[in-house]
């Protein structure tokens, strides 16, 4: 509360001291319950944070005042890296400044470590937790139970003139998902489904260092490090089954009122039995020095950081049917004889009322006498084949140096401090992605060559006999159950590199950012009828960006080899902007203040929409007729691409805030807050630019073709800036604490923490012209923004009482754009339902100065309802329905 109050911008903050009462187990947890802050789940656990109805791509993460870099494979920060325990402090920072380096357009979120001369003694505290899931563990090879261990020391020496505080967070942490997703329903009837257990073991360690050297009372020096070493096993197994193609038919029994069938036979069912497991390894590391010198009127400050990201991951896939191909299959590319399809079964599926199937099969799906390795629905068919598995192994770098320098003076006029600063930033970012078919060893890879079709499942690779294999609460009692990792390290499978795979853009890129910033600052200090604080300046942002990426030449085989085929492209472009900004607060009365907030902010695209690669298509059948308006439809061009657009500009927003805050009782405040955000230069993902070809005719075209073409001018897909919009809100905050009707009260002990938000947006993207007269000029088309909820409330009770404390915490939102995964480890959006979790907290501290004094014990319950993640198509179309259980932890922590 008195970091809000006293802050020039408008802010939110969560202390330690919250954090520790907080029934929370990551900073993202804490951040979600902020006002106007909502966060996604992911595994079951908080981790992409919105801002004002704005998702992660909007925002930026800062710690100590440094930019960060991420371990996703855009700009949103995962907050799962960060341990809430080593975090003195968050503050979200809603209306910028123009010091603030890194600032986001939905907001800039700065983490906080302990700076230990801020303390006055010394402080030892040790931190345990154990955790479980209700549902235990859904998979045989992974953990039900979990367990977090933190320790903090920091101390002062020499007079008080260094201190250190040390901090290490050790986390073995499980999850558990009940997942299901449909295909689709065309004609009102589910198309086909996968139905997976999911269990994540996350093991964390966190690392936090800090030396700070004050000899003086004008000069400070302080050295910061943060390091996050993170790994997650995630088996996912189940059975996938296509229920409108591969031969089955289907005997609707039943549909409701939105013609949605609710209750299936299918026959000829030929399911797709899933062992699949994602391994992810990731690393982060940040450092930093900061100085400052201040004397009675200059103060002098310099900043240097690096971070680094690193993160890799593999993402296998491992199928097994009763027999190879289905019956009809050997009728697609290459036709093939030998396709022995095996028993098909019969599934009756039924909706539930929360959405999805509950399958009633008629096989045994954990028979491993019945199920073998292949590749049951000829997946692999168009590449000549057998598709009996895939992988996909895609990781990213991530670096950014900065360097940084301010001067200030102090100032007898209306204004009393003036600030004058310069930044410098590279960063890099890289990623990388390998692919690889999952074939059968034995004799070669060519389905016409006599590829070997079907292989039993070796007994070493089993995890269990597939009772304990957790698909009953779709209704199928077990399945086939073996470790993937293990056919491909012992030589089961036979891996083979794939070019291109699912992606129509090669997804290896490089982008780079030298930033170039300096401002001006002037600390406003004055009476206008009111006494009035705050400031006024502005930031010039230079940008120097480039991606480097990769095109794959035209008329090659998916399993060509990429790095010898891909063709190198690089493109970029520079830009300056003026980003103005301003915030006024008047002390209306005694703790009264109301604040106003105007601003110029941006956000830069998204890292894989300023990727540099392409895919190019060339029709050489017009060739000599290709002169654009002589036909109709697209192939009046010879040549035609798409891919990313390294000369994105950033989005742009045009703010005003209003805040109106009233503080009293100490701990007590009532707020009620606007805003409004005109957008510009949204990101139009969808866009079609002209395009020279010129450079590409040598390449693609003989000497015959290139003298008989007419125009090397076509078609480029590819993301623009033609888009614009708005998003305004209100908010509404509160929190009353009981000692407001006296310290003898009855209520005394009790308090309320709450807030309510409201959003709403317009966003409209236009479109290029077309190239061609006898092309249609498409039609704006208005979006709705990822990540907003129109309504966000967030509330806790709480009660406290001689060592004896209660919370209970509600988050809800309504239903937003959800960014999910998607094929070959990419993300896509899809509407997900609104979201109501409860959580709660007791514990006890023991006072005195006897042995257990100062010991806290708690019992935390998260998720109490067990609220599903809900994404959905239209109405009663469900596509992905992923429950995650409730999770219980119990913690003793001891303060020396």
């Amino acid at each position: 509360v008195a970091a809000k109050r006293d802050n020039s911008s408008i802010i939110e903050a969560v202390s330690a001291e919250d954090i520790g009462k907080l029934p929370d187990i990551s900073i993202a947890e804490s951040l979600g319950r902020l006002p106007g802050l909502a966060t996604q789940r992911l595994n079951g656990r908080a981790q992409g944070l919105s801002i004002r109805g704005l998702g992660p791509d909007f925002s930026t993460a800062l710690l100590n005042g440094r930019e960060q870099v991420t371990t996703s494979d855009n700009r949103g920060v995962e907050f799962d890296q960060y341990p809430a325990e080593l975090l003195s402090q968050a503050v979200v920072y809603k209306t910028p400044f123009a010091g603030l380096v890194g600032q986001g357009l939905a907001g800039t979120v700065d983490l906080r470590t302990i700076r230990p001369l801020d303390k006055s003694e010394r402080i030892f505290n040790v931190n345990a937790r154990y955790e479980f899931n209700e549902d235990g563990s859904l998979n045989p090879d992974a953990s039900g139970d979990g367990y977090r261990v933190v320790g903090t020391y920091v101390d002062q020496f020499a007079d008080d003139t260094v201190g250190v505080a040390i901090g290490v967070a050790v986390q073995s942490s499980p999850s558990q998902g009940e997942n299901f997703n449909a295909w689709g329903y065309g004609g009102g009837t589910i198309d086909g489904q996968k139905s997976f257990a999911s269990s994540v073991d996350l093991d964390r360690v966190g690392v936090m260092g800090t030396l700070q050297y004050q000899p003086t009372d004008n000069f400070t020096s302080t050295i910061d490090i943060f390091y996050s070493d993170f790994a997650e096993d995630n088996p996912i197994r189940g059975i996938e089954t296509g229920f409108s193609f591969f031969g089955t038919t289907e005997t609707v029994n039943a549909t409701n009122a939105n013609g949605i069938a609710t209750d299936i036979t299918f026959d000829n069912v030929r399911g797709v039995v899933r062992n699949d497991f994602n391994r992810r390894r990731a690393e982060l590391v940040s450092a930093g020095w900061n100085g400052k010198f201040d004397s009675e009127t200059w103060g002098l400050e310099m900043d240097i950081s690096y971070s680094k990201a690193d993160r890799e991951d593999d993402l296998i896939e491992s199928y097994s049917g009763t027999g190879y191909c289905w019956p009809g299959c050997d009728t697609r590319t290459v036709p093939d004889a030998n396709a022995n399809p095996g028993a098909a079964d019969t599934i009756n599926a039924v909706r539930d009322s929360d959405g999805f199937f509950r399958l009633s099969p008629t096989l045994n799906y954990a028979d491993t006498s019945l199920f073998v390795l292949t590749d049951p629905l000829g997946w692999g068919q168009g590449n000549d084949l057998v598709q009996a598995g895939f992988i996909n192994s895609p990781d990213t770098v991530d670096e950014l140096l900065h360097l940084r320098a301010s001067v200030n003076r102090d100032l007898d006029t209306i204004f009393s401090n003036v600030e004058v600063g310069v930044d410098y930033s590279m960063r890099e970012k890289t990623r990388n992605i390998d692919q690889q078919f999952l074939t059968l060893p034995g004799n070669g890879v060519s389905l016409a060559g006599g590829a070997v079709r079907t292989a039993p499942i070796p007994a070493q690779a089993l995890v269990s006999d597939g009772s304990d294999c957790g698909l009953t609460f779709f209704g199928i009692p077990g399945q086939v159950c073996y470790d993937p990792f293990f056919l491909l390290e012992n030589g089961f499978y036979q891996p083979q590199f794939v070019s291109l795979s699912s992606f129509s853009t090669a997804q290896d890129w490089t982008v780079e950012e030298d930033i170039f910033q300096a401002w001006v600052k002037f600390n406003v200090d004055t009476n206008f009828i009111f006494p009035l604080t705050g400031n006024i300046g502005a930031q010039l942002v230079h940008t120097d960006q480039s991606s480097l990426g990769f095109r794959i030449p035209t008329g090659v085989s998916v399993t060509d080899d990429l790095e010898n085929i891909a063709e190198t492209v690089e493109d970029g472009d520079k830009f300056t902007d003026i980003l103005p900004s301003l915030n006024l607060n008047w002390e209306l009365g005694e703790s009264t203040f109301l604040r106003l907030g105007a601003s110029r902010t941006l956000a830069r695209a998204r890292m894989d929409q300023l990727n540099a690669s392409l895919s190019l298509g060339v029709n050489t059948n017009i060739i000599g007729s290709d002169a654009p308006g002589n036909t109709e439809g697209v192939d009046v061009f010879v040549f035609s691409a798409g891919g990313g657009n390294p000369r994105l500009r950033p989005y742009i927003a045009n703010q005003v805030d209003l805040s109106l805050e009233h503080y009293f009782g100490g701990a007590g405040y009532i707020s009620v807050a606007g805003f409004y955000k005109d957008l510009e230069d949204y990101v139009n993902a969808g866009d079609t630019f002209a395009f020279d070809f010129s450079d590409f005719i040598d390449a693609e075209l003989t000497p015959a073709q290139a003298a008989l073409l007419n125009s090397p001018i076509g078609p480029f897909s590819r993301p623009s800036n033609n888009g614009s919009g708005s998003i305004k809100g209100f908010e509404f905050s509160v929190s009353l604490p009981g000692t407001l009707f006296g310290d003898e009260s009855i209520l005394a002990p009790f308090g309320v923490i709450s807030s309510t938000s409201y959003t709403d947006s317009e966003v409209t993207l236009t479109f290029t012209p077309p190239l061609s007269p006898s092309l249609p000029q498409l039609a704006p088309l208005t979006i709705s923004i990822p990540g907003l909820s129109k309504w966000v409330v967030n509330s806790t009770l709480y009660f406290e009482k001689g060592g004896f404390e209660a919370r209970v915490s509600h988050r809800y939102r309504s239903q937003f754009l959800a960014e999910v995964s998607a094929l070959s480890a990419t993300r896509t959006l899809r509407n997900a339902k609104a979201e109501s979790i409860f959580d709660a907290q007791i514990g006890y501290t023991f006072g005195g100065d006897g042995a257990l004094g100062g010991t806290r014990v708690t019992v935390q319950g998260l998720n109490l309802t067990d609220e599903p993640f809900v994404t959905f198509n239209g109405p009663g179309e469900i596509i992905d329905h992923q429950s995650y259980g409730r999770t219980y932890l119990i913690g003793v922590s001891k303060t020396f």
